[in-house]
């Protein structure tokens, strides 16, 4: 696990030292973690850039899953202001395995779409301002594998323990402008493939709330001015699960 938490925070790093700037932020992956027919989970995001990614699913069955996930950011300084907004929905499989049933496997699919809206400001000696805006609007295609452990350990923090669950998942995104301005002025479209590892920690604070943590990377597959990889994951929220089947503990030896 911690060889996994370093491989994250290393491509992390180097997309953010990369500098890049993007027409398109990553959302944070949906991550179920379903069980079972009837469960419903839905949680709230946000990274230090102000992101906020909505995740919502629903286990129509015990091995098919429905999602929709949003992602929204209003942002406005004084070198750079930038709106971006995206909508998807899909659908998969699921399934638990292992001694205790504790492993989650996922596999979805989906599709949406979003808009960006970037306006960079400098200011020269005199202070005369200038402004390049890039608007941007694109369609998404998405395929990603979700693994997952429950519980397998805990934190004791002030006399209790609180079970961690974790995992990963890999999302490969397929990104296609419809929309493409610069100062007002049509450009030429551009796509772009995406990987986007995540991993992620949970902390159970009662059996339908858990805090999670996530970091991962983004790396695009193409050679773009605008649709680069230029953002990578880094999140706080909550996730609230309902009708989840109670993690089994490990049978006595």
């Amino acid at each position: 696990m911690k060889r996994i938490i370093s491989l994250a925070g290393f491509c992390s790093l180097v997309v953010f030292m990369s500098g890049c700037v993007s027409a398109y932020m990553p959302n944070v992956p949906n991550v179920p973690m379903f069980t079972q027919k009837g469960e419903l989970s839905a949680g709230g995001h946000i990274t230090p850039k102000g992101n906020i990614t909505f995740n919502t699913a629903y286990a129509v069955s015990d091995h098919f899953g429905v999602l929709v996930n949003g992602s929204m950011l209003n942002s406005e300084r004084r070198k750079r202001d930038f709106r971006h907004n995206l909508l998807e929905a899909g659908g998969g499989y699921f399934t638990t395995f292992g001694q205790n049933n504790n492993r989650i496997l996922e596999v979805y699919g989906g599709f949406g779409g979003g808009s960006s809206d970037r306006t960079d400001k400098e200011e020269d000696e005199k202070g005369n301002m200038t402004f390049q805006r890039r608007e941007v609007s694109f369609n998404k295609y998405f395929v990603q594998v979700n693994f997952s452990s429950k519980r397998k350990k805990s934190l004791h923090f002030f006399g209790k323990d609180f079970p961690l669950n974790y995992g990963t998942a890999l999302r490969a995104s397929y990104v296609d402008m419809s929309k493409h301005l610069l100062n007002g002025v049509v450009k030429d479209e551009e796509d772009n493939i995406f990987l986007e590892p995540i991993f992620y920690t949970r902390l159970t604070l009662n059996p339908a709330v858990q805090l999670q943590y996530t970091s991962g990377s983004n790396f695009g597959l193409k050679n773009r001015d605008a649709l680069t990889a230029g953002y990578a994951v880094f999140s706080l929220g909550l996730v609230i699960n309902v009708g989840s089947r109670p993690a089994q503990k490990p049978a006595a030896r």
